[in-house]
C-alpha cells in the first residue's frame, strides 16, 4: 500500500514592489500657441508623445487666425508639427489623431488639407462633431506620436 507523503508548504512573503515611476516629460515650445488652460502642449511618456488638442491660434499673438476651415486646419497642423519637433519627433511618426469639427459640412475641406500633411500612410483617425470649440475655432486636432 502506498504511503502518503506530507508536503511541507513554505510560505514566502514577497516584499511589496516599489511603485514604478514613469517619467513624464513636459514638452513646450514658443513656436506653438501657449496653453489656454491648465494643460501642457504635450507630454512624453516612454517613447510616446501625447499632444493636447490644438486650435488655429497664431503662436505669436495667441489669437484665432482668420479664414475658413481649410486655413484653420493648416494652422492647427503647423502648430502640432512645431510641438512634435520640440519633442524630437514629427508628423511622419503620428500614429493617431482625433479631429474635432464644429460642422461636419466642413469635413471635406478639412480632409483635403489634412491629406497634404499626411500624404502617405496616414495615422489612425477619429473625427467628432462638437457643439463648439474655444474662441470660436472650427477645428481642433490632438495626436499621439512615436518619439525617439
Amino acid at each position: 500500500m502506498p504511503t502518503q507523503k506530507t508536503v511541507k508548504k513554505t510560505v514566502v512573503k514577497k516584499k511589496a514592489a516599489a511603485p514604478r515611476q514613469t517619467k513624464r516629460t513636459v514638452i513646450s515650445t514658443e513656436l506653438a500657441p501657449k496653453a489656454i488652460g491648465p494643460y501642457s502642449q504635450a507630454i512624453r511618456v516612454h517613447s510616446l508623445v501625447f499632444c493636447a488638442g490644438q486650435t488655429p491660434l497664431d503662436p505669436a499673438t495667441g489669437k484665432l487666425i482668420e479664414g475658413d476651415v481649410s486655413a484653420q486646419t493648416r494652422r492647427v497642423l503647423q502648430n502640432l508639427s512645431a510641438i512634435l519637433d520640440a519633442a524630437g519627433t514629427s508628423l511622419a511618426k503620428v500614429v493617431k489623431t482625433t479631429v474635432f469639427l464644429t460642422d461636419m459640412a466642413n469635413f471635406k475641406a478639412m480632409n483635403e488639407v489634412y491629406a497634404e500633411f499626411f500624404p502617405q500612410h496616414p495615422p489612425a483617425r477619429s473625427t467628432i462633431a462638437v457643439a463648439g470649440l474655444p474662441l470660436g475655432a472650427q477645428v481642433e486636432i490632438e495626436c499621439i506620436a512615436l518619439g525617439v
